[in-house]
């Protein structure tokens, strides 16, 4: 029975003519999907478990923050050891160790809990879970359509946060958090099994050439010394000046996104006088709009300047952020509607021109090099994450991470129009159109 749901699947996309890389992709997708729901509980934790424990937002933002940082530095070993172990193996376990985590919080009592549980166990997990894993789908299965696959698979992350915000949100209101713990906990176990049966790890085990490749290349052999070649990668990726200018704006881009908006606009909004479940409905909204923009931005990297690219995502994103305290209210106004959209395009529309420089820089490393990348990602929002529930603690509101965050943006911006494009090799000269010049040095 193990195999026969695989062979089903075979055959009917042989009959439609379909590239089994086509397949897989969408079984990432769902993926991601169903893994989704662990990364959009936090924000709507705070409240709740200060009102419950007497815990401040700083110390559970600590506890999140550590979720966050791990989810980053796991990613490039996590690239490291699907290289080893197989893609289907990494991600079964990863998800299993989520559900495990987030199913343990439901029992604590003091923050070291938390601090284990949600932070240490769920950070591991997602963090094999991160874009280093779309990375590594879209470059063994793919030659042609790389933007636009990175940015279908980056789009399922948002996907999930609006199917589970609203859901959430609602549990976390009339039946408490416990319940929306179990929750995350029931869906990342019921992908385990969609995982195991449909997700392979390379086109040559269904003996298929990647899509758009022009001849068929075998599967390489397992990558032994995981740990040590994902620290010598970044190594030599450290000696170059294009990873430290991706890794500072990824850096500003998760300090902006995951550490900030995810984590505290729900708190905020009802700082506010906003209800949790409309503020939670505004996030899955930036979801909607963050789907179809992080797909416009893959089919962009297919065509255009990835470093302008960047830049003009950085600067629209600071300028959205500043305007934002002054649109928190009680109930939802057209110019909060207008931010919604507008932050929505751009929320994570910095991934695919990020993973195509890092391809372009690092080759075959890239998918590790791009998992150090988003290290940086987690470690900006890990960040905010802390400092914004102490900024709040502290002055009473969070306006002044707001503009903080606006103006590393427009930092962000100036450091992605400084990274140089890699030259292209130089074209191969036919023998005919050689110089004697040439002729004498080749024979020498």
């Amino acid at each position: 029975m193990t195999g026969t749901a695989p062979r089903m699947l075979n055959s009917v996309i042989a009959s439609l003519r379909i590239h089994r890389a086509w397949s897989v992709a969408a079984v990432t997708f769902v993926t991601i999907i169903g893994a989704a729901a662990f990364a959009s509980l936090p924000g709507l934790l705070i409240d709740p478990l200060h009102g419950e424990f007497d815990w401040s937002r700083g110390t559970i933002g600590f506890a999140v923050s550590v979720n966050l940082a791990l989810y980053g530095l796991t990613a490039p070993f996590a690239a490291a050891l699907m290289d080893r172990f197989g893609i289907r193996r990494v991600v079964a376990v990863a998800l299993t160790v989520i559900a495990a985590g987030s199913a343990l919080t439901v029992v604590m009592t003091e923050p070291w809990q938390m601090v284990l549980y949600w932070g240490v166990l769920v950070g591991l997990g997602s963090g094999s879970m991160a874009l280093a894993f779309a990375a590594t789908v879209t470059n063994r299965w793919f030659a042609e359509r790389r933007g636009l696959v990175t940015g279908i698979l980056t789009a399922a992350g948002a996907s999930g946060q609006l199917l589970f915000l609203p859901l959430l949100s609602w549990l976390v209101e009339d039946h408490g958090w416990r319940p929306a713990a179990i929750t995350v906990a029931l869906s990342a176990l019921a992908v385990v099994p969609f995982v195991w049966l449909l997700l392979r790890d390379h086109p040559a085990d269904l003996g298929l050439a990647a899509y758009g490749a022009k001849e068929f290349t075998p599967k390489p052999a397992p990558v032994p010394g995981t740990a040590r070649r994902a620290v010598t990668v970044l190594l030599r990726a450290a000696r170059t000046g294009p990873f430290w200018l991706l890794a500072g704006t990824f850096a500003i881009c998760g300090a902006s996104t995951n550490g900030l908006v995810k984590t505290h606009f729900v708190p905020a909004a009802h700082d506010h006088g906003m209800a949790v479940t409309t503020a939670a409905s505004l996030l899955a909204v930036i979801g909607v709009f963050d789907v179809i923009g992080t797909i416009a931005s893959g089919w962009f990297t297919d065509r255009f300047d990835t470093r302008r690219l960047l830049a003009v995502y950085y600067a629209l994103r600071g300028v959205s952020l500043l305007f934002l305290p002054m649109l928190l209210a009680p109930s939802v106004e057209l110019p909060m509607v207008f931010f919604i959209v507008f932050y929505g395009l751009d929320w994570v529309a910095t991934v695919p021109p990020t993973i195509a420089l890092c391809r372009e820089h690092y080759g075959d490393d890239s998918a590790i090099v791009f998992g150090w990348v988003l290290a940086s990602h987690q470690v900006g929002a890990a960040i905010v994450a802390f400092a914004g529930g102490v900024a709040r603690d502290v002055f009473g509101s969070y306006d002044v991470v707001w503009y903080a965050s606006g103006a590393l943006c427009a930092v962000a911006a100036l450091l992605a129009l400084v990274i140089r494009a890699r030259p292209l090799p130089p074209a191969p000269v036919a023998e005919a159109d050689r110089s004697p010049r040439d002729c004498r040095m080749v024979r020498d």
